[in-house]
């Protein structure tokens, strides 16, 4: 079988790129060919001999990110046209390019996000904010469309799932493929709190995700933080050039008690090293940071607007109803910091859970629903050939 993926990254560390990659080495090691058609390709993938990159660069000179991806989207339409009889099934991810595909996935709702009653910006708040709901609104049209000319959707969580067929697309063709996680590499891991300056004695929690962005709602985790006791202490992984969040924890007296880490490159250990992990996100497809803290064993504090909130059971989380009530959240901290004997069973309930959701799983997934498009087409073409056959001995 040849494969064609369209993403703009294929590696291990970034979220829609990790599960193209593990997809991609999933098909290679299962004797099929694989053609990515993306910007940035893992060089340890480039060496295997069944792997063709064809690489797509929009170009650094182009202004906006909305542009850009225009010229992505165009550049690899006119590859895949051109090149149709090089591969049997095409994949790609939301709105990606101009082509037709057979599956799509959904790693993000743009219409989803734009009804959401936490969407923050609108067209009259700023050259910013307008900005922000023309990109909105565009990439929710595109993805639309997108989804309407695929033949299979696959949702990364059952929040994607509802908000796609809301969209008016036939529930039989959306399937719901969670991400995975590297259980192994999480579960292996040892504490190493000295590692980061963490305290001993204190309780950690973790928050990781974009700082630049009001979406992933650190905000409130930092007003929840306010009334807790002392001795709970948050600790941030994330981008921070750019982040309001330092100061805003200086503006709340609780710098002291909040710890910027930038970007972390040893998350096993960073999550062995904390006590639980705090995800309030106002909206989210589906988290794979939320994977990786159930894998390494960490009770989990989320919203119900976070995709993957629905696999968090009692036995394993908390799951608040509203992202923004600070004292809901303070209440919930409070109960894990509270008893570390509750932390260590909910710890031990997501490491069973998250077992489940492995990246060969995953993979599995994937390849199964592109052996049914390319037994499908294969079915199609015996059927042309007979009636043709048939239609020449008349």
């Amino acid at each position: 079988m040849r494969i064609a993926i369209v993403t703009h990254v294929v590696r291990h560390n970034d979220g829609q790129g990790r599960v193209n990659y593990e997809i991609a080495r999933a098909a290679l090691a299962e004797g099929h060919e694989v053609i990515l058609v993306a910007s940035h390709v893992a060089p340890e993938l480039l060496a295997h001999a069944r792997l063709r990159w064809v690489p797509v660069i929009a170009g650094r000179f182009w202004p906006t990110r909305l542009v850009k991806q225009q010229v992505f989207a165009i550049k690899s339409a006119l590859w895949l046209r051109a090149h149709r009889d090089a591969y049997d099934v095409l994949h790609v991810n939301g709105f990606i390019t101009w082509a037709r595909a057979e599956v799509n996935t959904a790693h993000f709702v743009h219409g989803g996000w734009t009804r959401s009653p936490y969407y923050p910006f609108r067209l009259r708040g700023g050259a910013w904010s307008a900005y922000q709901v023309i990109y909105s609104r565009l990439n929710a049209w595109l993805e639309g469309w997108a989804y309407r000319r695929s033949r299979v959707i696959a949702a990364v969580s059952e929040k994607v799932a509802d908000e796609i067929r809301a969209g008016g697309i036939e529930s039989q063709r959306v399937q719901v493929v969670y991400n995975g996680v590297d259980t192994q590499a999480f579960a292996a891991a040892s504490a190493e709190r000295a590692a980061f300056n963490l305290k001993d004695d204190a309780f950690l929690l973790l928050f990781v995700g974009d700082l630049r962005t009001p979406r992933k709602n650190l905000q409130t985790v930092l007003h929840a933080l306010v009334s807790l006791p002392s001795h709970v202490q948050l600790v941030v992984a994330g981008y921070l050039a750019g982040s309001p969040y330092p100061e805003q924890a200086r503006a709340l007296g609780i710098a002291d008690r909040v710890h910027f880490l930038g970007l972390v490159k040893n998350m096993p250990t960073l999550m062995h090293s904390v006590d639980a992990f705090v995800f309030p996100s106002r909206y989210e497809a589906m988290s794979l940071s939320l994977l990786e803290a159930l894998a390494a064993g960490l009770p989990v504090i989320t919203a119900r607007t976070a995709g993957g909130a629905e696999i968090i059971g009692e036995d394993c989380g908390i799951v608040l109803a509203d992202p923004d009530d600070a004292v809901a959240l303070a209440g919930a901290i409070g109960e894990l910091a509270a008893s570390r004997e509750r932390c260590v069973r909910m710890g031990a309930a997501a490491r069973t859970l998250a077992a489940d959701f492995n990246w060969a799983r995953m993979a599995r997934r994937y390849l199964d629903l592109y052996r049914s498009f390319a037994r499908h087409e294969r079915s199609d073409n015996v059927t042309t050939l007979k009636a043709a056959s048939a239609q020449s001995r008349v």
